[in-house]
């Protein structure tokens, strides 16, 4: 029976080449001159760090377009407040990765009620898609690029025949 997992997660290599580039770009942009400002990346978390608040939303800007760039969907970012301390401004952004089981029980929930002829299983931070006929699934992938649901970066994956 044919089958695909529902997963949501980006490359991890190419999250860090993302935050490298985004350093440069705010070391040689002009509005950035003589500020001390970077980004860090701990893991799945990315630390701001700048003098003012309004220089960490341009600092997300520039994070934003270059995770796009390097074909990261900017919807696994959750940013966090930011934190003003005397003299630095810090901001801390969590990439996301994985499905959590509420976000799971709702991408099952709008799958059973498209009234398509396929199970979905939660399995750990993916569902499992099988159905009879391979169109079944396509038109299963085509429902949740095409619904708006929740704001998630849905990737499919192990297509099975």
């Amino acid at each position: 029976m044919p089958s695909f997992d529902i997963v949501s997660e980006f490359d991890q290599h190419e999250a860090s080449n993302a935050v490298d580039q985004a350093n440069r770009e705010v070391q040689t942009r002009f509005d950035f001159k003589g500020v001390d400002a970077s980004f860090t990346l701990e893991g799945e978390k990315v630390q701001l760090e700048a003098q003012v608040d309004f220089q960490l939303q341009q600092m997300i800007d520039v994070l934003r377009n270059r995770l796009i760039a390097r074909g990261i969907d900017a919807r696994c970012m959750d940013i966090q407040d930011p934190v003003l301390s005397g003299v630095k401004a810090r901001q801390e952004i969590i990439l996301k990765q994985g499905l959590d089981q509420a976000e799971a029980k709702d991408v099952v929930k709008r799958i059973k009620a498209s009234k398509l002829k396929v199970q979905a299983q939660i399995q750990g931070e993916k569902v499992r898609v099988t159905g009879k006929k391979r169109d079944d699934l396509q038109s299963v992938m085509a429902l949740l690029r095409g619904e708006e649901g929740p704001e998630l970066p849905l990737q499919f994956d192990n297509f099975r025949d």
